[in-house]
């Protein structure tokens, strides 16, 4: 059964596409072929072996307007102390799309399989201005910080103990690390997937999310190495990306625990070829402790 607020199904390459399916969801009937097609199921997918997604709309004080947050969790596990990941949307993207490669029914396949002890992501939409207060007003970086350990409070959750980011979420998966060690707070875990970093300003300033290059400067993950403390990080990028200069620099200044470059670009194939080596950095690490 399927209600307006609860989801449950496999999210595909284009991610949650709850809105899309308002006329299929009218109050509560079963998923259809309709659906399942939306949603990127070939066909009906036992509930045991689908991930548990809710979608949820909230006010957001910290960014000034309603967002969705997103949940997806393993089937059959209590949400009761489960371990949380923050998962981060890349430019132009949303919570519904943050989940990219098949990532859901990733974690679903190693927690079946015991390769991973169980543990959940979180997606929140956080707008195009790397996940930090470009715009007064607007802070997605403050809403993560503060207001998203209260919504998950409110649904079962605990505080998020690691950080997940594609592309831009990249980028503020690894500012939101920093924030988090600065409080003496730090995550077990940051997965950065192709991360969004820039060697030059000419590149970042297309993309009109600082207010200037000083501004970046004190931002950019890069330049401010020394203030991530030594949480493990993984970072996995496509040999043909278009941040593979960037990543290449941080790979080798950071010497995180996990430096994958392999064939690939900057999309879903490739994406989907590393998503399960992401699903076992996160599992062994984000219980820790």
């Amino acid at each position: 059964m399927v209600s307006r607020r609860t989801v449950l199904g496999a999210l595909g390459a284009t991610g949650l596409a709850v809105t899309g399916t308002a006329a299929a969801l009218n109050g509560q009937a079963p998923i259809g072929e309709a659906l399942r097609r939306v949603l990127g199921v070939a066909g009906p997918v036992p509930a045991a072996k689908r991930p548990v997604v809710h979608a949820d709309r909230v006010y957001s004080r910290l960014r000034g307007r309603e967002v969705d947050v997103v949940t997806i969790v393993p089937p059959g596990v209590s949400t009761d102390g489960l371990p949380m990941s923050i998962l981060l949307h890349g430019r132009h993207g949303n919570a519904r799309q943050a989940a990219v490669g098949g990532m859901p029914e990733a974690l679903v396949a190693a927690v079946s399989r015991g390769s991973v002890p169980p543990f959940g992501f979180v997606a929140v939409d956080g707008g195009d201005h790397y996940w930090h207060e470009n715009v007064p007003g607007d802070d997605p970086l403050g809403m993560l910080l503060e207001e998203l350990p209260r919504w998950l409070a409110e649904r079962g959750h605990r505080t998020p103990s690691a950080c997940t980011g594609v592309s831009m979420g990249g980028f503020g998966a690894l500012l939101y690390a920093r924030r988090r060690n600065e409080r003496r707070d730090p995550v077990r875990a940051v997965a950065a997937i192709s991360p969004g970093l820039l060697t030059s300003w000419s590149e970042m300033a297309k993309r009109k999310a600082f207010t200037s290059q000083e501004q970046w400067a004190a931002l950019d993950p890069l330049r401010n190495l020394d203030k991530l403390g030594d949480v493990p990080i993984g970072v996995w990028v496509g040999d043909h990306d278009r941040f593979i200069e960037g990543s290449r620099r941080f790979i080798a200044a950071a010497k995180p625990a996990v430096a994958s470059v392999t064939p690939g670009g900057h999309d879903d194939v490739f994406y989907r070829k590393i998503v399960p080596d992401v699903i076992r950095f996160l599992g062994r690490r984000i219980s820790a402790g």
